[in-house]
């Protein structure tokens, strides 16, 4: 029998709760991603103390920044799988709590071996992070009015680092990076608690008034997951956000050290600097979520408005990245690095929104989940490459940076060509609907 494509004929997720708790809700989850990048940046932008007092390599430091990944994918895939099965008021709050338990040893530790369990610990409760903020945010918007707040949500992974930067830089300074630990530990609790009171999912329902405004087919209300999996779009999503978080991974573990150690920036400047292509991203992040709504609006397809719009945004990005690689020091380049790290993290809130344009609200979770679990592996490999390739260039560590931010740059063009081809939210809800 075919698949049901009845729109269920209720109240829209606003009209119940009114657009405010909406907002303040994506507010917080604005917060949730923001602390998640700001816990993920300490290692980076400590990076030299860290070596210094553990002792370690350059290549163990990879290690360290690599081990963050190993259980990625599992935490997305599990977190993924409780979204919609647990309350989401206390779903984000377990999860931020496990981020707590993972920063803390760090405030008193120098071993080696606790700073890798303490990042895979960190890695597997921030796994889901992105399935469980944007599951709750597009609960509380229908499909034609997710692309900005989407975009807010993942400008959040922006002005993370944009925040934190020049404290823990301070910190580190004037302090310790252990002193850093301790006070996004602390931001963790705050924001437990202000989740506990406020947070909560919308009722997501579409009405036919909804739906009218849209010439996008409805969205059936189970689809098998076999064939969502192999349908173009997430496939081509896979593909593109593989090579957008290799891209997200490098900006995060090693783009302090390339600024200082490569480049040969001192501290404060380099932690002044970090702050740019984070600054630059969450402008960009947001137009391009406006960029998006606007093109549905005037009637584009979501082929265009999603993935079109995402797939450019990388190509750019990575032209960027190849020209600052070979580029020497100057503002030029730190221009060039601004501008490609932030066109990347612009299209990935325009793409999310693509996952509930092909999959039923019921089912959102798991498949951003998936995703997530498929580019996590490019955040475990971009940092151990990284760093083998600066390690291996002995007394010229900028030589292995350029190298790897070349190779960077070229597979991410490729990756934007490749997903242009096969995202296509139309197309497959149509052929879905017929399963």
């Amino acid at each position: 029998m075919p698949v049901s494509t009845q729109v269920t004929a209720t109240r829209s997720p606003l009209s119940t709760h009114g657009p405010s708790r909406a907002w303040l809700v994506v507010g917080l989850l604005f917060l949730f991603t923001l602390m998640n990048f700001a816990d993920k940046a300490i290692v980076g932008l400590a990076g030299v103390e860290m070596i210094k007092d553990l002792g370690i390599t350059k290549q163990q430091f990879g290690l360290v920044q690599s081990s963050f990944f190993w259980l990625y994918a599992v935490g997305a895939i599990v977190g993924g799988m409780l979204v919609g099965k647990v309350p989401a008021r206390w779903l984000l709050a377990g999860t931020a709590s496990l981020w707590v338990i993972a920063l803390l040893p760090m405030v008193w530790s120098t071993s080696f071996t606790t700073l890798i369990v303490t990042r895979i610990l960190l890695g597997f409760a921030e796994g889901p992070t992105a399935a469980m903020a944007l599951t709750v945010a597009h609960s509380w918007f229908t499909a034609e009015k997710r692309a900005l707040p989407s975009s807010i949500v993942v400008a959040g992974t922006s002005f993370g680092p944009i925040l934190a930067a020049p404290v823990i830089t301070a910190l580190i300074v004037h302090h310790s990076w252990h002193a850093a630990f301790l006070v996004t530990a602390l931001a963790g609790l705050g924001w437990i608690a202000l989740w506990v009171m406020f947070g909560r999912s919308g009722h997501e329902t579409v009405t036919d008034a909804d739906h009218a405004e849209s010439d996008s087919p409805a969205t059936p209300e189970h689809i098998p997951y076999r064939l969502l999996l192999t349908s173009g779009t997430v496939i081509g999503l896979c593909v593109l956000f593989f090579v957008s978080y290799s891209s997200t991974a490098l900006k995060v573990s090693w783009l302090p050290l390339y600024l200082r150690d490569g480049l040969g920036y001192d501290a404060t400047t380099a932690g002044n600097l970090i702050t740019l292509p984070y600054l630059t991203a969450a402008v960009f992040i947001v137009a391009a979520g406006f960029a998006s709504r606007m093109l549905t609006k005037r009637g584009v397809s979501n082929r265009w408005a999603r993935g079109g719009l995402a797939s450019g945004l990388i190509v750019v990005g990575g032209l960027s990245t190849i020209a600052f690689s070979m580029l020497d020091r100057g503002p030029l380049q730190i221009a060039l690095i601004s501008v490609g790290a932030s066109l990347v993290a612009a299209s990935n809130g325009v793409a999310w929104t693509a996952v509930s344009d092909v999959t039923p609200p019921k089912q959102r979770g798991t498949i951003i989940a998936v995703v997530i679990a498929v580019y996590s592996v490019g955040g475990i490999l971009a940092p151990l490459i990284l760093g083998k390739l600066v390690n291996d260039a002995g007394t010229s560590p900028l030589e292995g940076y350029s190298r790897g931010f070349m190779g960077l740059g070229i597979m991410l063009i490729i990756g934007a060509i490749i997903s242009f081809f096969l995202i296509n939210p139309e197309r497959d809800v149509r052929r879905l609907g017929r399963k």
